[in-house]
């Protein structure tokens, strides 16, 4: 049962000229000042959602983004500020990407986030996908096996920066702390000062692949599935769910994972998918070639694999996949509730901001929504109460 409402801005400003017919991705270009203007517009969604009883804004880290599609390079920081400027809306880190991090530097910044917010910053991590970012940073990415091998270590140590208040770590990359004199003794512990404040810490992260499931099941890690296709979101969650119980945690479908779909209210469908073609279709220029095209076809194969279509999705394609819910307040319930109901233990829906979409637009689709959409999910009501 639906309980609480989340929303997804990854940080782009408000673009010109988009759809597919607009300015090339590769080709945008936007001076710092217009860059730097995610801030100001984080902060206006963030403070009318506060207002609305949404449960959280998830914000995603990313660098070099001269394009403006992501310009939000540091989220504990971000939310931290957030917080300051709304009174209860939590801030979610879509995600922190841990090979670009020490672990211990992460662990500290979210420390003191939860200590100062009371726990209004959610932590969140991911491996990471723009080789330009990952790469920079000297971390690999475009190995993809020393990438996951990078990030499994990187993980094993924020944990134990969190849950344990003395220890000694050493893996392939990381030895904490190392075998040095310190005041006339040699270090065999470490302690991380201070730890978390709300303990154990719930750590999110993306599903991305089979092996990605398994890794998360393994460690406790919640999950956020977004702009998947109907047969494909079914498959994550049932393999999550598997996972889960493999390695004696068991949970019902759905249970801590958050659901993630784009929509569009309007007086009817074809006029929401005619009204948000353009935004849409301007994501998907940014983000089809790095493989998010999460949709099945007729057979069950994911788009992008052998024999399935590989081509950039159309609005249309969403609608019918049930990744996007297009249309008037009822329809879009019905769409909601048609996938709630396959999984009891789901309780969170995240609205995903089409890029291409301006700050205004969305407001005020986030107001219609919150009158006309969120009330008619009784969890949601109870958890406000």
């Amino acid at each position: 049962m639906i309980k609480r409402f989340h929303v997804l801005y990854v940080g782009q400003i408000e673009l010109d000229n988009v759809g597919l017919k607009g300015t090339p991705a590769d080709e945008r270009r936007y001076p710092n000042q217009r860059l730097s203007e995610v801030f100001e517009t984080t902060r206006k969604v963030a403070q009318v959602m506060d207002d609305l009883g949404y449960h959280a804004l998830w914000t995603a880290e990313h660098h070099f983004q001269r394009e403006g599609y992501e310009c939000l390079p540091n989220l504990v920081q971000l939310g931290l500020w957030l917080a300051t400027q709304t009174k209860r809306l939590k801030f979610g880190c879509a995600f922190n990407v841990l090979p670009m991090w020490h672990p211990i530097r992460l662990a500290e910044d979210y420390a003191m986030a939860d200590i100062v917010t009371d726990g209004r910053v959610i932590m969140g991590i991911g491996r990471g996908y723009h080789s330009r970012e990952v790469e920079t940073f000297g971390a690999p990415l475009i190995d993809a096996d020393a990438n996951r091998e990078y990030f499994e270590e990187q993980l094993q140590l924020l944990l134990k920066c969190f849950n344990e208040e003395a220890f000694h770590f050493k893996g392939k990359y990381f030895e904490c702390p190392p075998p040095v004199d310190y005041r006339g003794y040699r270090l065999k512990e470490i302690t991380m000062v201070p730890r978390p404040k709300h303990l154990p810490v719930d750590i999110w992260m993306p599903i991305a692949s089979g092996r990605t499931i398994d890794m998360m099941a393994r460690y406790g890690l919640k999950a956020m599935v977004d702009l998947n296709g109907e047969k494909i979101l079914d498959d994550v969650v049932r393999a999550y769910q598997a996972a889960c119980a493999r390695h004696g945690r068991p949970k019902q479908l759905g249970e801590d994972m958050i659901w993630g779909a784009g929509l569009y209210l309007a007086g009817s469908q074809e006029e929401a998918i005619q009204r948000v073609e353009p935004a849409h279709d301007e994501r998907y220029k940014w983000f089809a070639p790095f493989g998010f095209v999460r949709y099945a076809d007729d057979q069950g194969r994911t788009w992008g694999t052998p024999g399935a279509p590989a081509s950039i999705p159309s609005i249309r394609d969403g609608v019918k996949q049930k990744a996007w819910f297009c249309g008037p307040p009822t329809e879009v319930i019905d769409g909601i509730r048609s996938i709630e109901a396959k999984y009891p233990g789901l309780e969170d829906f995240m609205v995903h901001w089409a890029e291409g979409l301006p700050p205004a637009e969305f407001t005020d689709q986030l107001r219609w929504f919150a009158k006309d959409v969120m009330p008619a999910f009784r969890g949601a009501r109870m958890a406000a109460d």
